[in-house]
């Protein structure tokens, strides 16, 4: 990696942290000078810190309800669009619908305080809506903070006063932070995703896929079992587009879904070797499996090693209660540490935590691998044992 990709890499981490602290400074002083005219008129160091308890709480909780402004944004513009309700994320917490009807799930993606993702309409002349889609929760949360600064104008002042100027102020942010074009540590921004789409017919097709592959989990319907021409490229330029070099992650998924490791593995590492778009998150996930296929094959341990590096262990211990990764998890305990023990208590943790995955066919592909996987302990146990444990 050059000097210029690691300066790029440190932006897309620190980023999101300035942001934040830019929040906490500039609400900081709205409450400051609230709190200074408290003390001017005579209220006790007490109540002073019970105000300051209130504000900050606030400040929190004016963060949370702009991820519900913004992706609730998203939803209204995306039904404007001719697009279906698919599901709605803010958090861990997610409304998924299913069977024709909206569940409550739960779901948590490094890189992302919400989602809201749509079943999108039929593409015409090679074209789909997007800008709007995409804007609009840019849009709601900049409309939202010119309601909240009139609404602190309007209302004497107060606490509430300074609570809506805070509404206002995180939502002016929250919406250049989102509308601006910005390539992340995890996922792109929607800025970044509107011009990445606009670029050619290729990437509007590919957005569309995106969204119908989601829209077909959700209904029951596997990757393996999906058309095997949505997920092939013209060629490889088109994977300088993130949105393009997403087909390509999903298509090593449908190899592995089908069970066609060797061919998966060698497809991630193509991928991997490449320069291409690839967001983060998608680019752990593919470590993710390749650890997995390498594992289940050769078992090369200098190789697993060496892509279990201090970026890949911190993206696995955040995302450690998603299904491939505690799946990664248990194989690595039974294949690569020959921890049966281990492996054990992770396959316990694995069963109890996928009861609440919302695309039950996911988890599917995820038991089969497990299996698979098993097979090969089996295989390499036999010589020595007469007898194994089982799952």
């Amino acid at each position: 990696m050059n000097s210029e990709s690691k300066k790029i890499g440190i932006i897309k981490k620190i980023l999101p942290i300035l942001i934040f602290l830019f929040i906490g400074f500039i609400c900081g002083l709205l409450m400051l000078r609230y709190l200074a005219s408290l003390k001017e008129s005579g209220k006790s160091v007490f109540e002073i810190l019970i105000y300051l308890a209130v504000l900050i709480f606030g400040m929190y909780i004016a963060v949370f309800l702009h991820v519900i402004i913004h992706e609730g944004g998203h939803l209204i513009t995306g039904l404007m669009s001719g697009y279906r309700f698919s599901s709605f994320r803010v958090g861990s917490l997610m409304w998924l619908k299913k069977d024709g009807k909206i569940r409550f799930t739960r779901l948590s993606l490094a890189g992302t305080g919400g989602q809201c993702l749509m079943a999108p309409c039929d593409m015409k002349d090679g074209r789909i809506p997007y800008v709007f889609y995409n804007l609009g929760g840019t849009l709601m949360n900049l409309l939202s903070a010119m309601i909240f600064f009139l609404l602190a104008y309007l209302v004497p002042n107060g606490i509430f006063s300074v609570l809506l100027m805070m509404l206002a102020v995180i939502g002016v942010v929250f919406a250049l932070y989102n509308g601006i074009p910005i390539k992340l540590e995890y996922a792109n921004n929607d800025g970044y995703n509107i011009i990445s789409i606009g670029k050619d017919k290729e990437a509007m097709r590919a957005f569309w896929l995106q969204l119908k592959v989601n829209e077909l989990l959700a209904s029951g319907i596997r990757l393996k079992e999906m058309p095997e021409e949505w997920f092939k490229l013209p060629d490889q330029s088109y994977l300088n587009n993130s949105i393009v070099a997403a087909i390509a992650v999903l298509d090593c998924n449908r190899l592995i879904d089908q069970l066609r490791i060797e061919e998966a593995k060698e497809a991630i590492e193509g991928l991997l070797d490449m320069d291409t778009a690839i967001m983060g998150l998608y680019r752990n996930l593919l470590i993710n499996d390749l650890i997995y296929c390498e594992l289940v094959t050769a078992n090369d341990r200098g190789k697993i090693e060496k892509l279990l590096d201090k970026q890949q262990k911190k993206f696995m211990k955040l995302m450690k209660s998603y299904p491939s990764v505690m799946r990664t998890e248990y194989v690595y305990a039974l294949l690569g540490e020959k921890e049966d023990s281990k492996a054990r208590q992770l396959r316990d943790s694995f069963d109890k935590k996928v009861k609440s995955y919302p695309y039950p066919v996911e988890i599917q592909m995820e038991y089969e691998l497990i299996d698979y996987a098993y097979s090969r302990y089996l295989e390499a146990e036999k010589p020595m044992h007469s007898g194994a444990y089982s799952f």
